[in-house]
């Protein structure tokens, strides 16, 4: 009797990719994929000690994939924009693989050339060493959670859209202007969140680079006046 085929680790990836088109992290289970290769669990955790690292590992390969779509050019500013860009554009073509991002995070080489690519533009715009890692963490948290957000809504089918629109259309056009009268008051200006998210993504991008723009402007500044409070002669007549 012929034993069942071993399957490598990049085919259970591939497999598990596949199964996440139309399971999200909740439904995905190491079971159900074992049955999808025609094998058994055991099988598959030789290669992964549990469903949170096998899902790890998926996330992580459509980080390398956003990162074989990267080239960085121009400035510093331009090089963290196209990464969020090519990160943002590789999960939206699997949706349901940025909410494992966002949930599980990733630590593979995916991960790795992303926070390098970070690091190295920050460093670029002129922060001091010291503070270049919290930046990082901020600039990180919130490109997870702009992915993650519009993956998700992504993952609405057009009847889940169109019901979500009229909803917020009756919530908005129908508020009652004495008790919500901003609202009242720029009801047909307001946007659903699904609207532009493109244009929204970038603006939001954008505000928080400016923030990193003033904050080595303002690092530069108090270096030059610490450099001039140091010569001698200064503060003697």
């Amino acid at each position: 009797m012929a034993g069942r085929r071993r399957w490598s680790t990049e085919e259970i990836l591939d497999a598990a990719a596949e199964l996440l088109r139309t399971d999200d992290a909740d439904a995905f289970s190491v079971r159900k994929l074992a049955a999808v290769l025609g094998t058994d669990s055991s099988s598959l955790y030789r290669h992964f000690r549990s469903k949170t690292e096998l899902l790890r590992a998926v996330a992580d390969r459509t980080l390398l994939t956003a990162m074989e779509g990267h080239r960085p050019e121009g400035d510093w500013r331009d090089r963290l924009t196209a990464l969020a860009l090519c990160v943002r554009d590789a999960f939206a073509r699997q949706p349901q693989l940025a909410a494992v991002w966002g949930r599980y995070a990733s630590s593979g080489a995916g991960s790795r050339l992303i926070m390098e690519e970070v690091l190295q533009a920050l460093r670029a715009a002129g922060l001091p060493d010291e503070e270049i890692p919290a930046h990082y963490h901020r600039l990180a948290v919130l490109l997870v959670a702009l992915v993650s957000s519009d993956a998700g809504i992504a993952t609405l089918t057009p009847e889940e859209r169109e019901q979500g629109l009229e909803l917020f259309r009756v919530a908005v056009l129908g508020a009652d202007p004495e008790r919500f009268p901003a609202l009242a008051h720029f009801a047909r200006e307001v946007h659903p969140l699904s609207a532009d998210r493109r244009t929204a993504f970038e603006a939001i991008l954008a505000a928080h680079l400016d923030r990193i723009e003033a904050a080595a402007a303002q690092g530069r500044l108090d270096g030059g006046r610490s450099r001039c409070a140091e010569m001698p002669g200064r503060g003697h007549s």
